[in-house]
């Protein structure tokens, strides 16, 4: 791989990412509006959010095994084109229930994403810059929320409805695949398709599957990680989501002014990324984790509080930041727990977990804020801050020593 071949398959990963989260969140700015058009509750809205999870979920493994054995650009190309689909349908809903099949169909076109960013990122990237190039891919997600919460505040502006605010940000992701599609199919043969060594030499079958389903639960590492990305993921879901409501009901700021301040959040978090992927390319993986985790859990239990000065209240723009710090921390960890002919499968793994979060956070979180309202909901938050400090913990100390070191061995 050139240099120049390297930054431009980082590059279009990074904006299939942005896309890609974009999409993940569209409905989260709009979520009141778009209760009170259908006449449900912020919770059924945040079902429809949580069915697109669901299928996310569902599918990280055909991916996954796809990326593996045929393309990585196929995947995504699919990626692409279902998504766009997906996002129109979803703006262009009558009813609830059609809000929900297009929630799932945008959840087929999200799903194929990660499995096939990963290997595409660590087969183009050098050793000494995988951090950086996961960090670069995270910045590229972080920005894809902060587009969907800027677009809201924008066309709220101008006193539009949530379905134009949806139908932005679907120009916005057809424009972008209408680009990335051709340059994706000028990738060199070993970047859009694994080695001929590496491809499975006959088809799935029942007893394989049952196989490879046991030799991915039998590594405790991995399964730590998967669990890990459910509990970052959830407590991510719940500040992407609800944010503008802990700062309308918590502090008594307008919806505008909540959504320019998430939006900011979001956008401080996506420089974070960048800071987390130089320190675990610098110090090493684990410190970075442990360090964004035990952040995480200080600051959503100062917002959950609700007593803060609103002048403090600016302690909103580094909080997802806390959780952004420590995701190409995270993906390094995964990287080094993987031989180089799973990463497809094993990241599905990893995603299955974070998708899970995204399935079942925003629908949980909503009820709970229904219920015990959404202080009690944010600190929440803080216990998942602090249970993910503690399994970083405890995975740093029963995975090999790479995951302490700065760089891999050659054999890792």
């Amino acid at each position: 791989m050139t240099e120049t071949q390297e930054r431009r398959v980082v590059g279009l990963v990074a904006g299939s990412h942005v896309v890609n989260h974009a999409y993940l969140v569209a409905l989260a700015p709009v979520i009141g509006l778009v209760a009170d058009d259908f006449g449900v509750s912020i919770a059924a809205v945040g079902l429809a959010i949580g069915v697109q999870g669901g299928v996310v979920t569902l599918l990280q493994l055909p991916f996954g095994y796809l990326s593996d054995a045929r393309s990585r650009t196929l995947v995504l190309a699919v990626s692409l084109v279902v998504g766009a689909v997906g996002i129109v349908a979803t703006a262009l809903a009558p009813s609830y229930r059609w809000l929900l099949a297009s929630q799932a169909l945008l959840g087929v076109g999200i799903a194929g994403h990660h499995p096939a960013h990963y290997p595409l990122l660590a087969t183009a990237s050098s050793e000494t810059n995988r951090g950086r190039a996961y960090s670069l891919h995270a910045l590229g997600g972080s920005l894809g929320f902060a587009v969907s919460y800027a677009i809201a505040a924008g066309v709220g502006a101008l006193g539009l409805g949530w379905r134009w605010t949806v139908a932005a940000i679907a120009v916005f992701g057809a424009a972008f695949a209408l680009v990335a599609l051709p340059v994706a199919r000028g990738f060199p043969e070993r970047i859009k398709k694994p080695a001929a060594e590496d491809r499975p030499s006959s088809r799935p079958t029942l007893a394989g599957v049952r196989r490879g389903a046991s030799a991915l639960l039998s590594s405790a590492g991995l399964m730590g990680l998967a669990l890990l990305s459910f509990l970052t993921s959830a407590a991510a879901w719940c500040i992407r989501t609800y944010s503008p409501q802990l700062l309308t009901a918590g502090y008594d700021l307008a919806p505008g002014t909540a959504n320019l301040l998430v939006s900011g959040m979001l956008v401080v978090g996506a420089g974070t990324i960048l800071v987390g992927g130089a320190l675990t390319d610098r110090v090493g993986p684990g410190t970075v984790a442990l360090g964004g985790y035990a952040a995480l859990a200080g600051l959503a239990a100062l917002l959950a509080s609700g007593s803060l000065p609103l002048a403090l209240v600016v302690l909103i723009l580094p909080f997802s930041g806390t959780i952004s710090v420590s995701r190409p921390a995270r993906s390094t960890l995964a990287d080094r727990l993987s031989e180089r002919a799973d990463l497809g499968k094993n990241f599905a793994v990893v995603t299955i977990g974070i998708s899970l979060g995204g399935a079942v956070a925003p629908p949980a979180f909503g009820a709970l804020i229904d219920l015990a309202g959404v202080r009690v909901t944010f600190g929440v938050v803080t216990v998942l801050g602090l249970l993910s400090f503690g399994l970083t913990r405890w995975l740093l100390g029963r995975v090999d020593g790479s995951a302490r070191r700065p760089q891999a061995a050659p054999s890792d």
